[in-house]
């Protein structure tokens, strides 16, 4: 697929979910995949599939609560393939609950996870964008940032944020640097096993055994915003289920 074959993507979260669906399609259309997650057997399952299938993928075991983990990653790109082309911020975690429950913990790693791992991101990249000349950031928010729902102010929170540090780096960004918001909604991933309120995670997975969209149909969405010419920025995509209101 033009716009995509060659290209340098590195990919945080990626080990399942929307991560997952990404790499694999990056990889069938030539792309060269950097894999970045905490479970590291998943991971290497993962890196398996894409090599045996004849795509080409590199692999860190990363937290991006760690700062240092996700500047390993994007120089692992750089070290294997000389560049980077891309990179897509997509590591996040909801355990939702009321404010009432009091889940602080939950509560530090929505930010640590969602908000922190995102600006390490382009802490790591964005210097390498710069002296390249090229690049495009790709950041996974949520329905969750456009529309604030009970029991999800802080998962929200961050989702908010992200939109709103995305628009401010695209902004600063000029004319070399693309960045781009994915939005999903309801998708079919294991969103819901972050969540420590039993009632919470029986609530979601209910939601999306109903109406929940395949993780496909987000990775189809950044493969577009990817593919487009260095000229053409997508600034946000939202994708969720017809049956979502």
């Amino acid at each position: 697929m033009p716009g995509i074959k060659d290209k340098i993507v590195v990919i945080t979260g990626a080990s399942s979910g929307i991560g997952e669906a990404t790499a694999v399609m990056l990889a069938e259309r030539g792309a060269k995949v950097v894999l970045g997650a905490r479970g590291l057997d998943r991971l290497e399952a993962l890196a398996r599939r894409i090599a045996g299938a004849g795509g080409e993928v590199a692999y860190a075991q990363t937290d991006v609560r760690k700062r240092e983990d996700v500047t390993s990653l994007v120089n692992l790109a750089r070290e294997r393939y000389g560049k980077l082309d891309v990179l897509i911020n997509n590591a996040g975690i909801g355990p939702i609950s009321p404010l009432d429950d009091l889940r602080v913990e939950d509560w530090e790693d929505m930010i640590d996870i969602n908000i922190k791992g995102v600006l390490y991101g382009i802490a790591a990249a964005l210097p390498v964008f710069r002296k390249q000349g090229f690049g495009h950031f790709v950041n996974t928010a949520s329905t969750a940032g456009i529309m604030v729902h009970p029991n999800m102010a802080v998962y929200a929170g961050t989702k908010f944020a992200v939109r709103a540090i995305s628009e401010g780096l695209r902004q600063e960004a000029g004319d070399k640097l693309r960045v781009t918001i994915i939005s999903p909604g309801f998708v079919r991933t294991d969103f819901a096993e972050s969540m420590t309120s039993p009632e919470m995670k029986a609530q979601i997975r209910e939601s999306m055994d109903k109406m929940g969209i395949s993780p496909d149909a987000i990775a189809s969405a950044i493969m577009f915003a990817i593919e487009q010419p260095a000229d053409v920025d997508v600034g946000e995509i939202i994708v969720r289920p017809t049956a979502q209101s």
